[in-house]
Parts: C-alpha cells; sequence; structure tokens
C-alpha cells in the first residue's frame, strides 16, 4: 500500500515513523494542491482529518458530503486519495478553472487581429481574453452581434461562434484565418438574410402581433390578429421569405373554417400576384397591408407592383377577409391611381389632418374591395 500510495502521489509524504501523518501535495489536472491527513493510531480513514489549502476547500465547496462518504467507504489511505482525485477533477471541470493559460503568443495574435478589425467593432471582451463580441450592421442598418469564444490554441483551433439568426451559423475556419475574414463571412451571411428581416420588419410594424411578445432576430414566427378572438399564425421561410408562408388559422371552428377554405382556395393567387410583380422590389418601397383602389378595379401596371406587394399585403387578398388585419395601412410608394386606406380598429392612427378624409370610408372600402 505504501509503495503505490508514494507512486501515485510522490508529493504527499508521512512524517513519522508511524506513518499517521501525511503531508504534501496532492495532483489534479496539472495542479498541485496542498494537503494533510492525520490518521488515528489504528490509521483507519474513517477517522481521519483533514487539512487543505484555501484554493482545495473551494473547490470541495458543494462536495463536502461526498467527500465525507468516500471515507467512510474507503478501506485505506490509497483508495481514499484516489477518490478524492475524481471528486476534485469533477469540480475542476464544472467551474472551468482546468484552462491552461495560453502563451504570450496567443494575446500577441488577438491583439493584431483586432487592430486589423477595428476595435470600434468590439463590443466586449471578458477577462481571460477569451470571449468576444462584435457588432455588424446589415445593409438595413439594423444592429447584429456575433458572439466569439476563441480555444487556447488560437489560431490553430476554431473559435465557437454564435449569433442570433434563423439558420445555423456555419463558419468557415483554417489556422491562418483571422477575426477580420469571420467578421467579413458574418456579414455576408447577414446580407443573405436581409430580404427575410425586411418582411418580418415590415409585418412588425404594421400589423398587430400576438405572438411572440419581444421577437428575435432569430424568430421566424408570428401570429397575428386578424379579428376578434381570430389570428393567423404564418412561418417565413428566411431562404424564400417571398413565398407563401406556412399559415395556420386560430379561433373559433365555426369562424376559422370559412377562413380556411377561402385560404385553399385562393392560394394561387399568392403566386400569381408574385409572377406579376417579379423581382425589382426597390428596398425603401414596401408597404404592409395595402390594397389598391381604382377605377377600373384592376391590378395596377406591372412595374409598380413590386413596391407594393409583401407578406402583409397578399396575406389578406388571398384570404379575402372582410375582418382585415388590424392595421394602420401607409402608403410608402404613392401614384396617381393609389391611395392607403385605413381599417377600423386600428391600434395606430394617422396624422391628424388625414384622418377625416382617410378613415371615413374605411369600412365601405375594404367591403368593397373583398368582395
Amino acid at each position: 500500500m505504501e509503495s503505490s500510495l508514494v507512486k501515485d502521489n510522490p508529493l504527499l509524504l508521512p512524517l513519522n515513523k508511524e506513518k499517521t501523518i501525511y503531508d504534501g501535495f496532492i495532483t489534479v489536472q496539472e495542479r498541485d494542491f496542498r494537503l494533510r491527513i492525520l490518521l488515528p493510531p489504528d490509521r483507519q480513514v474513517k477517522q481521519a482529518r483533514l487539512h487543505c489549502c484555501w484554493q482545495l476547500k473551494h473547490l470541495l465547496h458543494g462536495y463536502e458530503h461526498i467527500v465525507k462518504q468516500r471515507q467512510q467507504q474507503s478501506p485505506d489511505l490509497v483508495t481514499f486519495i484516489l477518490e478524492l482525485k475524481t471528486v476534485l477533477e469533477v469540480g475542476l471541470k464544472s467551474r472551468h478553472e482546468c484552462r491552461s493559460i495560453p502563451p504570450p503568443q496567443y494575446y500577441a495574435q488577438l491583439i493584431s487581429e483586432m487592430e486589423t478589425l477595428g476595435w470600434g467593432k468590439l463590443l466586449f471582451i471578458d477577462t481571460e481574453f477569451r470571449t468576444l463580441r462584435l457588432k455588424a450592421e446589415d445593409s438595413s442598418r439594423r444592429q447584429h452581434i456575433l458572439n466569439i469564444k476563441l480555444k487556447s490554441k488560437h489560431p490553430v483551433e476554431a473559435p465557437e461562434c454564435s449569433a442570433d439568426l434563423p439558420v445555423p451559423l456555419a463558419m468557415t475556419w483554417t489556422p491562418q484565418s483571422t477575426l477580420e475574414q469571420l467578421h467579413s463571412q458574418f456579414l455576408l451571411l447577414l446580407e443573405s438574410l436581409t430580404e427575410f428581416w425586411d418582411v418580418l420588419d415590415e409585418i412588425d410594424s404594421k400589423t398587430w402581433i400576438l405572438e411572440p411578445e419581444k421577437p428575435s432576430r432569430s424568430d421566424t414566427m408570428r401570429r397575428i390578429a386578424i379579428g376578434n378572438n381570430t389570428s393567423i399564425k404564418v412561418e417565413v421561410d428566411p431562404r424564400h421569405p417571398k413565398m407563401l408562408p406556412e399559415c395556420c388559422l386560430l379561433g373559433a371552428e365555426h369562424v376559422v373554417t370559412p377562413l380556411r377554405n377561402k385560404l385553399n382556395a385562393n392560394m394561387h393567387m399568392w403566386s400569381c400576384l408574385w409572377s406579376l410583380a417579379g423581382t425589382r422590389t426597390p428596398a425603401s418601397c414596401t408597404t404592409s397591408g395595402m390594397f389598391w383602389r381604382s377605377n377600373s378595379r384592376h391590378l395596377p401596371p406591372t412595374k409598380n407592383l413590386a413596391s407594393v406587394w409583401s407578406v402583409g399585403s397578399v396575406t389578406p387578398i388571398v384570404l379575402k377577409m372582410r375582418s382585415l388585419i388590424r392595421c394602420a395601412m401607409t402608403l410608402a410608394a404613392a401614384s396617381h391611381f393609389t391611395r392607403p386606406v385605413f381599417t377600423s380598429g386600428c391600434e395606430r392612427s394617422p396624422p391628424a389632418g388625414r384622418a377625416s378624409t382617410l378613415c371615413s370610408e374605411s369600412v365601405l372600402t375594404a367591403a368593397s374591395l373583398l368582395r
């Protein structure tokens, strides 16, 4: 037993001939901890007393009952020391204190990369220089945050990245990669999702959103109020935001059934309207919930469709609903044959000077358009 104890713990030595007092260090995860063990004359581990350094005491905090249990069950000191080391390994891993300090080259590399990227893009860095938060802005001036967790062997090891996105964040990394290249990849991914966020921002600003209460950039679902105790839940595809979203009508069955039938019967209008609109959609000319009104009651010229059709505007047309989404319909691209219509029960009102002329005919106009 003595030879095994010395072999496994060469820094823990007996201080007397009876070998009832041991003092020295035990090594766990390449770290040394001071330990003193006082055994009774019969050398029973159950009656032993332990004295340790403050680091070891801190690690064992919360594990005292486990150490006591292992002490009662261990037949000899060798077994108990082995059990104690196992408990310490668990404590080190749970507190993330087993990480070795990176070499000086790590910090030099990090500072060099940040100088190239620009310190203005750094929002946060922890005291260990492991966790970074970088800010990024898409073409619509939306702010985004890229969370980066660096490994101790950076840049040889790929960092862990996360962000508030509706799609998986897949980054390409090589030992020659830098934070600037990582940030550029993130910007490209943001640009690929710009149209998706444009659609959802438009829905959020022009409709009555029931869920989620506080949408994040990763949310793809919106539940929109469309009448008394009736709502529609839409799931927008981040890769194809202008395609017909997945829809689910919620409410009383006698109210939802007619709407569901209309949705199924008029679903073809979605692709028809989008095919007329084409792909020419100016970023600054989008409206939500707008309906066309002209003397001929026909759709406006094709060249103007791209500036008005959106998820918020096409959905009510496909449903052909008399009780429209409760929103203040605004006009972003005015023309000589169109004018905005404000529905009744809107939560946002038009300017006082326009309220009387626009809202007075809201119910009649909406009803006539959706026959």
